[in-house]
């Protein structure tokens, strides 16, 4: 059994778990949708002097070793390049996490009034336990655009004089049936209803609730109903992350899974100055839901922004890209279950991940018989067991749960396509993929020296 990672900090070594925990809160509290996530990513990176690729190419600019590019892809997705000293068809080192989180998002025509109460049709984003989302205080964020195209950001319910939405659940003293039923169907996913009014517009007769939200959202917003069409509004738990736990060592926060390994991975790659094989930080979209569409990872983005990188270095052959995917190296940097006494029955105490004891290496994920694994190869985890402690850093192996109980899957097998040494390895959480996930500060220290590790030595 892996030592606990707490106790090898001296007082020097806490005050840093603390103060990287922090940051890690105000982006996670900040960062709520995948569009927010990029926008704080690139802000970020720039203050480490990243440049924005785009630029490199319409200038006509070339890349040399230490130079630092990022490419952004419709707002969504996110690739940051450290360039090496060595060719890049030799490979690289890339961390890769996705910045989507299971959620609700608003329908095309969601506004509706029923019973002199306006509300909003969702449908519910990612794997999640519908039951969890009612009854508790929730905030609206996301984009709206307009016909011609200009853009309006939308953050309700965060703000402390902002209101909050929210959705109802049925009182206690008339649930006798709803009880009885299984709980994938105890709340409906169209019963996923916000409620965001009460109260009528003055001089309206008909659907007046509804009329006078929309007289709100054209004050504050210029924006009509027809609107909404082209719209991407994304219902969140609504307050920031807070410590949790007495002694402080916990994280609560909404959308751990995986913005805690995004926000790690990105810290690793800012960490380093230099390398010798170009190093990648490689933040997506779409994983929860099949890693599909232009802004996930089975999308050819990042090939292409390969190509475009060496291109710029003067190395461009359509092999060369083939080499340098086929040579590399990388992390799939994503959540693991953490062992809960709570719900013991479906874990296996010897293959489990456990709160504080660092980051988590899971060799394969998949299902039952491993359906839809990546299975890293013996060797590449021998070489990051090597790595990991060279540098002192906490970490374990894990499986997701007992053989037969379920599993879960990442970007891992995608670019495992590639022929490229692919692992999963990550933050161990408790309520994975609930309104408000728990997370260790230890594994969340550890896995950024897990990181940082892995692009100093893979």
């Amino acid at each position: 059994m892996r030592e606990i990672a707490w106790n090898k900090y001296d007082e020097d070594k806490l005050k840093e778990v603390m103060e990287l925990s922090e940051g890690y809160k105000k982006f996670i509290s900040d960062c709520k949708t995948e569009r927010e996530c990029v926008i704080e990513s690139v802000r970020i990176a720039e203050e480490h002097g990243y440049r924005n690729l785009a630029d490199v190419i319409k200038n006509n600019e070339t890349l040399k070793a230490g130079d630092k590019v990022y490419a952004n892809n419709m707002g969504k997705t996110l690739a940051l390049f450290l360039i090496g000293k060595e060719p890049l068809e030799k490979g690289m080192k890339i961390l890769g996490a996705h910045i989507d989180s299971p959620r609700l998002d608003l329908k095309q025509n969601p506004l509706y009034e029923d019973h002199d109460l306006a509300m909003l049709d969702t449908h519910y984003y990612g794997g999640i336990k519908k039951y969890q989302w009612v009854t508790l205080p929730l905030a609206l964020h996301g984009v709206i655009v307009r016909k011609d195209g200009t853009v309006e950001n939308i953050n309700i319910g965060e703000d402390p004089n902002d209101p909050v939405v929210g959705i109802s659940d049925l009182l206690v003293h008339l649930s006798g049936d709803q009880l009885g039923k299984k709980g994938s169907v105890v709340i409906e996913g169209e019963d996923l209803n916000i409620t965001v009014g009460s109260m009528p517009l003055k001089g309206e007769e008909k659907e007046a609730v509804k009329k006078n939200v929309l007289a709100l959202l054209k004050d504050k917003y210029n924006v009509e109903e027809d609107d909404f069409v082209s719209a991407e509004i994304e219902v969140v738990p609504a307050g920031k992350a807070r410590d949790y736990g007495l002694d402080r060592s916990m994280v609560m926060g909404y959308g751990h899974d995986d913005r805690i390994c995004a926000y790690t991975s990105l810290m690793a790659l800012l960490e380093m100055e230099e390398t010798d094989r170009t190093a990648v930080c490689l933040l997506v979209d779409k994983e929860e839901v099949g890693s599909i569409g232009a802004t996930g990872m089975q999308s050819k983005f990042f090939e292409n922004m390969v190509a475009e990188v060496m291109d710029r270095m003067g190395e461009y052959t359509e092999l060369r890209v083939r080499r340098a995917l086929a040579n590399s190296r990388m992390l799939s940097s994503d959540v693991s279950a953490a062992f809960d006494p709570n719900y013991a029955s479906v874990m296996e105490p010897k293959n489990s991940a456990y709160m504080g004891k660092g980051i988590v290496f899971n060799k394969y994920t998949g299902s039952r018989g491993k359906g839809g694994c990546n299975d890293a190869n013996a060797e590449y985890m021998a070489a990051l067991r090597n790595m990991m402690e060279k540098e002192n850093v906490s970490y374990q192996t894990a499986e997701l749960g007992k053989v037969d109980q379920g599993g879960g899957g990442t970007i891992a097998y995608i670019l495992a396509e590639y022929g490229m040494e692919v692992i999963d390895c990550g933050v161990a959480l408790h309520n994975m993929h609930a309104p408000w996930e728990i997370a260790s500060k230890a594994d969340i220290y550890e896995t950024t020296q897990g990181y940082i590790a892995f692009l100093k030595h893979a």
